[in-house]
Order: structure tokens, then sequence, then C-alpha cells
């Protein structure tokens, strides 16, 4: 025992100057990192194609341009993919921290990729708005760069990115395709009680006025070191113990990921007051994105309902962040039912991780590998979803899958359809809830008021540019790497004395009691952090709900405590609905017009309407076709989207007499028609076998072809009816399923 002892304690001593060297090299890293003229995190090179302070509302945004990394091949006729990082306290450089990552999945999928970073420092005077602008006049470029791509760009906005490119996609819908918002808070208000109260903090400080004093005592400037302090908090038990105590445990192995992680965590920017102001009002506190109540400055409000290309959101339940409420609950503020997010030809795909936490989303090897790596190399598969609401499911890809040779990665990707029960089953605020956080908005505002009133000028007019400057070196954040760096001379001695530890090193053995013990107490320090933890999140819960939810306060505050619908609804148009009217007679007026081209893609929707789902592997099958035949690679992939989207109307509007006007469409020939079955029976069995209500309908448009028995007629055709002649489903029943598309 005394000799398992000291092999410990000789460990144990040599963890701690390794330890201690880590800290110092971290802080060296910092001052390093904080000093280049553009500091960012990514993993790859990156030529610089527009400066946002050159613009005419000049900002310190940034777009680049990513260099392809060796043996990756770009296909200029791909869509280009756009990353927009989070300006939220950190620097720019998590999208493409690493090899695996979304910029490293999307050039991997031979799409060009561009960046959007920023510097440190906020130009003077530059809004939300400016840099809504600077974003869109970025994707103009991006456009103009790729004239000969099949779709406008992907956009891939993380956390605070999300929904600022969704806000600049409601303005200018006309710039985006498919829009991918990554553990992106919309809807700041909602949530599950009991889980996750981060939300709550706004009510509990009283509202926006700290914010506005942060503001003040910074001159004007707001310290995004505050911001992750924010996330720190969130979870004591990783920030005070866990993090520090992972790198002494490993600190053979574990240095090199632990400085490249914090190479990015310790790269604090800052933003201008105002920036910071209106986050908080507007949607931290105000919750006014979802309702459609943010506003321009020249008055234009800011509809979500007005993007017109596919909104994949990413989420986890993991998130204590952005938890799936956060990121899914804005489509009840603005949907009363899926034929509403129809009607708006709206398509919105959500996929929710189990566990992954808010930075895993970013940062993960494992979450690039998988969701990103489908949702960049099926990019267009989604974009021709027809309008309405799916959830995406991956599967692996084993041996056990038909047409495997479909598939484009290591998972099969497949969207299911879903209604607004789906996502209200995942929990969230009931009206009462509703009203809390309505007072909480009400009291902000009256608070911010008086303390513009009464005490702003009076911090303004005693704050100066040094006083403001040594606030920012002190923040708790900046000053451990002070405490840690190479301007203590207490750390003097560090760097040598890990020299000498690394020549000597000496690890104890992994079965060593002493080892285990420390372990042990390790696990009872998490445990203790998380005890506390757990009990400050349902001490500010309570607070929050008896406060914010008493009757005299809500009273005092104008929250109408009646009976009447929940009040965060956007407000709907009459006009847009006349014009949905218009469209459907617009619609039905064209059934019997078109060709073999429409009849196809009407079977097809007709057929896939009984399988509710769409998989990857259909498309796959039909992006073949039209490589291989020329007058298929006629329709670029905007006109079949559209097509496809007028005929899955077209049946969803009228199904008897869209399939009475198909024999209309077809062309005379048996030859032709035969074919066309045939091309058609390809694309539908791409993903399996039909069977049931989709092998009845198949049988149906069989019949509708009338090409009847053939010499020539295809095996697969053949193979087909007679698994349709033993369907047990009935047409009733078929007819009675959920409208939906699967191909």
């Amino acid at each position: 025992m005394l000799a398992e002892a000291a092999s410990y304690g000789l460990d144990a001593w040599q963890r701690s100057i390794l330890f201690l060297d880590v800290m110092r090299r971290r802080a060296v890293q910092y001052d390093e990192h904080a000093s280049e003229a553009v500091p960012h995190v990514l993993d790859f090179d990156a030529e610089l194609v527009c400066d946002g302070r050159e613009l005419a509302r000049p900002v310190n945004y940034l777009l680049v341009r990513i260099v392809p990394p060796q043996g990756v091949e770009i296909d200029s006729r791909k869509r280009p993919f756009v990353v927009v990082d989070p300006r939220a306290g950190h620097g720019p450089g998590i999208g493409g921290f690493k090899a695996d990552s979304e910029i490293g999945v999307a050039t991997k999928a031979g799409h060009p990729c561009y960046f959007v970073g920023f510097l440190p420092d906020p130009v003077p005077g530059q809004t939300i708005e400016d840099i809504a602008q600077a974003e869109a006049r970025f994707l103009e470029i991006v456009i103009d760069r790729h004239p000969g791509a099949e779709g406008k760009p992907c956009v891939i906005g993380n956390c605070q990115a999300g929904w600022a490119m969704m806000m600049v996609n409601a303005l200018r819908p006309e710039l985006f395709g498919p829009i991918i918002v990554a553990g992106s808070p919309l809807s700041y208000w909602a949530g599950v009680k009991g889980q996750y109260p981060m939300r709550y903090s706004g009510g509990l400080l009283g509202g926006s006025w700290l914010t506005a004093l942060t503001g003040d005592l910074g001159q004007g400037v707001f310290d995004g070191a505050w911001l992750v302090q924010n996330f720190e908090n969130q979870n004591p038990a990783n920030t005070l113990w866990t993090k520090q105590y992972n790198l002494y445990s490993k600190i053979d192995t574990e240095a090199e990921r632990y400085l490249g992680f914090e190479k990015w965590w310790g790269g604090h920017v800052l933003l201008n007051a105002e920036e910071m102001q209106w986050i908080v009002d507007e949607l931290f506190v105000g919750n006014k994105l979802a309702a459609g109540e943010v506003r321009t400055s020249d008055g234009v409000a800011i509809d979500l309902r007005n993007i017109r290309a596919p909104i994949v959101v990413f989420c986890s339940k993991g998130d204590n962040i952005t938890p799936p409420q956060q990121a899914l609950d804005w489509i009840l503020d603005l949907y009363d039912s899926v034929d509403e997010i129809r009607a708006h030809g709206q398509t919105i795909v959500y996929t929710i991780h189990d566990t992954i936490g808010h930075l895993g989303i970013f940062v993960s090897a494992g979450v690039a590998k998988k969701e990103h790596d489908e949702f960049a190399s099926n990019i267009d598969f989604v974009d021709v979803l027809p309008p309405g609401l799916y959830e995406a499911i991956l599967e692996p890809k084993d041996a056990t899958v038909e047409n495997a040779e479909l598939v484009t990665g290591e998972w099969v990707m497949r969207c299911e359809p879903r209604t607004l029960d789906d996502i209200r089953a995942l929990g969230g605020n009931d009206l009462e809830d509703e009203r809390r956080f309505a007072a909480a908005a009400r009291l902000s505002e009256i608070n911010l008021a008086l303390y513009r009133a009464l005490v702003q000028p009076w911090v303004k007019a005693t704050m100066t540019p040094p006083v403001a400057e040594a606030m920012r070196r002190m923040h708790p954040l900046r000053l451990q790497y002070e405490l840690y760096g190479p301007r203590n001379p207490f750390m003097a001695w560090v760097e040598t004395a890990a020299g000498r530890v690394r020549e000597e090193r000496s690890p104890v053995a992994g079965d060593n009691p002493f080892l285990k013990l420390q372990q042990q107490a390790s696990e009872q320090i998490v445990e203790g952090l998380d005890a506390w933890r757990k009990t400050a999140e349902r001490l500010s819960e309570e607070t929050f709900r008896a406060l914010y939810g008493a009757p005299a306060l809500q009273a005092a505050l104008g929250i109408d405590t009646g009976s009447q619908p929940p009040p965060r609804k956007a407000a709907k148009s009459l006009l847009h609905n006349a014009l949905v009217e218009r469209r459907i007679a617009e619609l039905r007026a064209a059934i019997t017009q078109g060709g073999l081209r429409e009849a196809l893609l009407r079977s097809m929707v007709y057929v896939g309407m009984a399988r509710g789902r769409v998989d990857e592997r259909s498309f796959e099958a039909i992006r073949r076709i039209r490589e291989k035949a020329p007058r298929a690679a006629e329709v670029t992939l905007a006109e079949f989207k559209a097509l496809l989207r007028e005929q899955f109307f077209m049946v969803l509007i009228d199904e008897d007499a869209a399939l009475a006007a198909l024999p209309g469409l077809l062309p005379e020939g048996r030859d032709e028609r035969r074919d066309a079955l045939d091309l058609l029976t390809n694309v539908l069995t791409a993903s399996g076998p039909l069977t049931d209500a989709a092998a009845e309908r198949m049988k149906r448009i069989t019949e509708l072809f009338a090409i009847g028995t053939s010499k020539g007629r295809s095996s697969k055709i053949e193979r087909v009816e007679s698994e349709t002649s033993g369907a047990s489903t009935s047409e009733s029943a078929a007819q009675g399923s959920q409208p939906n598309v699967s191909h």
C-alpha cells in the first residue's frame, strides 16, 4: 500500500505541473489569438470575397470562400453552401472548427463553400438591421459567382446566426435555397416546466435594464464575455470542475484537444450596446420574432411565413441553451394546421437528437458525420419536398437496406409527415405560462424606461473610455488568463518544470486504489454541484412562476386575464387567403394540361401519398435518370421542383379529377407508355417494394396507363402488379390516408 501511495503521489504531482503548464499555454494562446487581425478557429484555408466594412452601411462581418482541401473536388453545378457563425460572445470559426464539421461535410459532398464570420470589434453605430442587409449582399455575391449552379445557396445558421438568417430569409426569400438552423432559438419563451430554466433569467433580473446598464458601463460597447459567462452558469459542475478535472486526469492525451476548444471558447468579441439591447428587447425578453412583431426601420414586418425555401431545424433534447421547444414552437405561433403550412408553400423539416448538448451540435464529429453529412449530401432532395411538416429520420445503412447503391452516405435519410400535434407532444407553454412571460416583458419595458429616465444620464456622465476598458480586462473570464499568463511572475517556473516532468513522467497504474479514490471524489463533487444547480433551477422557476403569475401584478401591468386566445399568434392575412383561393382555381383549371412529364409526377405523388414517408433513394433514382437521359436533364432542379409542387397540389385539391385526367396526358404509343411506366416503377420501388395502400394505388395507375399484356413488358412492372394483386389494404383506406408525397 505504501508503494501504491508513493506511485500515486508522484503521478499526482507530475499531473499538477503539467496541468499548470497547459493553463499557461492557454493564456499565451489567448494573447496570441487576440492580437491577430482576423482571429478565427477555421481549420480550412479561406480567401476574402467581401469585407462588410466597405459596404454602404458598414459592419464588421466578412464573407470568405473556403479553399477546398487537397483531394476534394468541387462540382460547379452543385449549389453553394454558406455557413454563418454565431456572434454570441465567441469568435468565428466553430462551423469549420475541424475537418469533420459543417464546412467539412459540405466540401466533401462537392459543394462550393463560403463562410460568414466577423471581427472582434463592431463598427461604431452598426445595427442588427445593418448586419441583415450585409448578409443579404453576401448572398447576392455568392449567387453571382455561381451562375451555373442548380439552386440558390444552402445557408447554415448556427445558434444566434440561425435566427439572424431566418430574418434575412423572410425579407429576401429570393436569395435562399434551403436554410438549416442548428440549435437556434426562435421561440424564446417556450420550454417545459422543470427543465432548462434559462428562459426565466430575463424576468428574474427585472428585464433588459441590466443589458442597458452593461452597455453604458462599456461606453456603448457590450462585452461578449458576459454572454459566455451566461452559458457557463448553466452547468456549474462542468464549468467549475469537470472540464478542468478531465484535463488533469488525462493530462498526457487531452491537452491539445482542450487547447483547441479553448481557443474558440476564449475568443471573446464585442457588440455595440444598441445591437445587444435590440436582441434582448425584441427576442430574448420580448419574443416578438415568432409572432411577426419585429419590424425594420422603415416599418416592414418580418414574417417568417414569407420564407419559400425549405427550413431544416436541427435541435436536441440534451441542449440546455436551445431545447426543442425553443427551436420548434415558432411553428405553433405561426400556423394553426399543416394545411396552413402548405397554403403558404412552406416546407419545414426537423430532426431531434436525443442527447447531444448545445455545443455538440456544431463541434461534435459524430454529429457532423451523421446529421450534417446527410443534409449536405441530400440537400437537393430536401429542396424538392412538397410543402408540409416533416421529421427527418436517419437509419444506418446495413446489409438489409434495399438498393443500397442509391444511398449516398452511411445513413439512410427519410422524411416522415408530421402534424402540429407532434410538436405539441414535445411539451410547451399553456396560456397561463404565456401570460407570465407577457407580464415579464411588460415589466421589462417599464424598468428600462425608468432606467433611461433616472439612471442612464448619470452612468453615461461618469463613465470614461479608460474605465470601460479596465472593466473589460477585469472580467472574471479574462482575468483567469491573466492569472495563468506570462505576466504573472509566480508562473515563471512552470514551463521549465513541465519540461523536466515530461522527461521523467511516471504515470500511475490504472488499478491504483488511490486513483480510484480520486475518481470517486470527483464524482461526488460533480453530484454536489449538480444538486446545487437543480436546487437553484427549481427555486428560479418557482420564483418566476409565483411572481409573474400573481393576478395582482398581471392586472397592474395590463395583462388581460380573460379567456381570449393566446396572444402570441401571428396575425392572419385576408389577402393571403384570397390569393390562395385564386391559386386553387388556377390549379383546378390546369389539371387537364400537360404531357407525359406531368403525368409521371402526378402518378408519383398519388402513389407516394399512401406511403407516408419520403426516402432519399427515390430522389437519387430520379437524379440518375436525369444524368443519363438528355431530355430529362433539360428540366432544371428549380423547374422540377415547381412541377412537382403543382402536381402535388392538384392531387391534394381534387384527387379524382387529377386521376381522371391522367390518360389524356399520356402519349398514344404503347411502347412510350410502357417505358414511362417502367421508369415510374423504378423510382417508386427504389426505397423498397410497394405494399398495402401504395400497391393498390400503383395498380390503379397501371390501369390508367392502359398498356395491357405485351411481350416486351418489363419484369419489374409484372412483379409490382403481382404484389399489388395480393395487397390487403382497400382503395378506400388509401383514399383516407394523410396527404403527403414520398418521391
